[in-house]
């Protein structure tokens, strides 16, 4: 098993990608810490893996969140090996959109969810592996629309910028603390059906869009499922020599204009 008594923190782990990913985890063998907001889900995603992983109630965008999360983390299964942040999504309901649109309050809320849960965790999961002395991954998500946007269907500003900042904040990081063994690389999905993208999956228009724009395995929307090979990569040991990647994983978007 790929990640066998790995420990392995994933930020955002009760559904969509994060609750996929937790369960392909456990398959390979990992300890898991699952950082979540929705009691019943974190209860949900306890009953996947018992006495191999732990939850934490919490919202990633308060750093204390992910300071409980290390403490418990390393009290109950030693040192950490691996921060999988997922934690994020849309600000559209909060008023992201085209910039000459977006509230003070829709950008507030956008940059909170998205940038600022992950530098919060990257901080104190960087702190942790320096103090261990032993190196360690981290897995960021990021978006395609951060560097190929699409204006007609997914046109919110906010986003966009938030996503493109974890790049940018990942790539630095990645080398900086590259002499630490650390590794930090980035997944940059297309659409994927998640709870977030309720509003494109219902609409057949879009869905029309995405058939060109996202051709592979017959032109669909892709599924949590598709994330968790990479992921698995990234937090095992076959990534030891991998930091700084920017991998999409779109079924062809960023290739079809």
């Amino acid at each position: 098993m790929l990640l066998e008594k790995k420990n392995i923190i994933v930020v955002g782990g009760t559904s969509g990608i994060g609750k996929s990913a937790v369960k392909a985890f456990i398959n390979e063998g990992a300890f898991l810490t699952v950082v979540g907001r929705n009691s019943k889900k974190l209860s949900d995603a306890k009953a996947l893996f018992g006495d191999n992983g732990i939850t934490i109630e919490g919202d990633a965008s308060n750093q204390e969140t992910i300071n409980i999360a290390i403490k418990q983390a390393v009290g109950k299964f030693g040192d950490v090996h691996g921060l999988y942040h997922v934690a994020g999504g849309s600000g559209r309901n909060k008023g992201d959109g085209p910039i000459h649109k977006v509230t003070d309050k829709g950008w507030d809320y956008t940059k909170s969810i998205n940038l600022d849960s992950t530098f919060y965790s990257n901080r104190a999961i960087i702190n942790q592996f320096i103090n261990q002395g032993r190196g360690g991954a981290i897995l960021n998500m990021s978006s395609v629309l951060s560097f190929s946007p699409s204006s007609k269907f997914f046109s919110t500003h906010a986003y966009a910028c938030t996503k493109a900042a974890i790049i940018g904040l990942s790539k630095s990081l990645a080398s900086y603390y590259s002499k630490y063994n650390i590794r930090i690389n980035v997944i940059s999905p297309g659409l994927i059906a998640t709870p977030m993208s309720e509003r494109a999956q219902s609409d057949k228009e879009i869905i029309s869009y995405i058939k060109k724009k996202q051709p592979l395995d017959g032109g669909r929307i892709g599924q949590s499922y598709d994330l968790d090979g990479a992921a698995i990569y990234f937090m095992s040991d076959k990534s030891n020599f991998t930091t700084g990647q920017v991998l999409s994983i779109d079924g062809g978007w960023t290739v079809n204009g």
